[in-house]
């Protein structure tokens, strides 16, 4: 089987021949750091918009040679080119969000453009743009069908912080619940546009990145998410089947009190189980891992960053074998591989997979 057949069939809770790898995201850093394996002419570890436009291709293209090399079933891809710079701390995406950049990763909303109904009526909300798919287009051509395209878009949750600021958000959903709903919409609206174009490009896997918990409990209560964020995002996993995509749901936290509402929803995986917050892949495979994939819980936030290869060797091994009887289980971390990962253990996280991931 190729990657994209591999991943298809643990979605679909079947058994391929071997327990699909995947890397759910991946920071400059520990590209380069596995890519000097494989490739000469990196550059210095720093971030993406730092580099000329010859480090970049070189950095894709490394990151596509991983894939390759230590046989990833799965390649991950997001936009690009739609965020402006504002200054070397910050930049603004199309929606008007503001960011501050980090040095730890991603870049950290600051900057919010709906506070309020008054804003919203002022607010016009971007149009997809066909040229922010040039990664997804990169890895297509290059790939050729021999591993799964997946796609990561910010669900509803995510998105509607950002435009009025969680703490506001939070607030407006008590006292203007009305305008949590249109800015919902207005989301929801723009997914499926985008989603559209995802399709017709060539898209195997939509990934709705919305973060929803913390480490103990969910961010909003579950009333409100059925409410408020569950529907909006529904109608992603039903459009996407519709055009043939599959869809996996990605959460940070602790989703116990959300765990069945998520399954009824249709979604064909779950990413990515973070151990530190209680979900344990054991006790997931047992209570829901006939009904959706399990995704990930390779711990990145102490295994990878500070263990051993023989660690993390035997803790894929553990993880292989709580989850993938019967198929329906992808290896991958339990987030990204963040700056803070040693590249060393990632590279034997790959090679365990192959060593204990193969059905009889």
């Amino acid at each position: 089987m190729n990657g994209k057949e591999r991943i298809l069939k643990a979605l679909a809770i079947q058994q391929p021949d071997r327990v699909p790898l995947y890397i759910h995201g991946i920071n400059e850093a520990p590209i380069i750091g596995i890519g000097r394996h494989l490739t000469d002419g990196l550059p210095a570890p720093r971030q993406f918009h730092e580099m000329t436009d010859g480090e970049k291709m070189k950095l894709v293209d490394t990151l596509f040679l991983i894939h390759e090399a230590f046989g990833v079933d799965g390649i991950t891809t997001f936009e690009i080119g739609h965020e402006s710079e504002l200054d070397d701390k910050h930049v603004m995406d199309d929606w008007g969000i503001t960011y501050r950049r980090s040095p730890h990763g991603l870049p950290v909303a600051k900057g919010h453009p709906v506070k309020d109904a008054a804003d919203l009526d002022r607010y016009a909300a971007p149009e997809p743009d066909r040229a922010h798919l040039l990664l997804l287009d990169l890895a297509r051509d290059r790939f050729k069908g021999n591993a799964a395209l997946f796609w990561l878009m910010r669900g509803v949750f995510v998105r509607s912080w950002r435009l009025m600021g969680m703490e506001n958000y939070m607030i407006k959903l008590y006292q203007d619940p009305l305008l949590v709903e249109r800015v919902a919409e207005m989301v929801t609206r723009y997914n499926l546009k985008q989603l559209d174009m995802l399709a017709d490009a060539g898209l195997d896997v939509l990934v709705v990145e919305d973060d929803i918990a913390n480490t103990k409990a969910l961010l909003i209560s579950p009333a409100h998410f059925r409410r408020y964020v569950n529907p909006y995002n529904r109608r992603l996993v039903d459009r996407a089947h519709a055009l043939g995509v599959r869809v996996v749901r990605h959460s940070d936290g602790n989703l116990w009190p959300i765990l069945d509402t998520l399954i009824a929803s249709g979604y064909d995986g779950l990413n990515p189980l973070e151990p530190q917050a209680g979900m344990d892949l054991g006790k997931v495979k047992d209570a829901c891992g006939d009904r959706i994939c399990l995704l990930g819980n390779i711990d990145c936030m102490h295994l990878l960053p500070e263990g051993t290869p023989a660690e993390v060797d035997a803790a894929v091994r553990q993880a292989i074998d709580a989850a993938a009887a019967g198929g329906g289980y992808i290896l991958c971390s339990s987030n990204s591989l963040h700056p803070g990962v040693n590249p060393e253990n990632c590279i034997a996280m790959f090679q365990a997979a192959k060593t204990y991931g193969r059905y009889e």
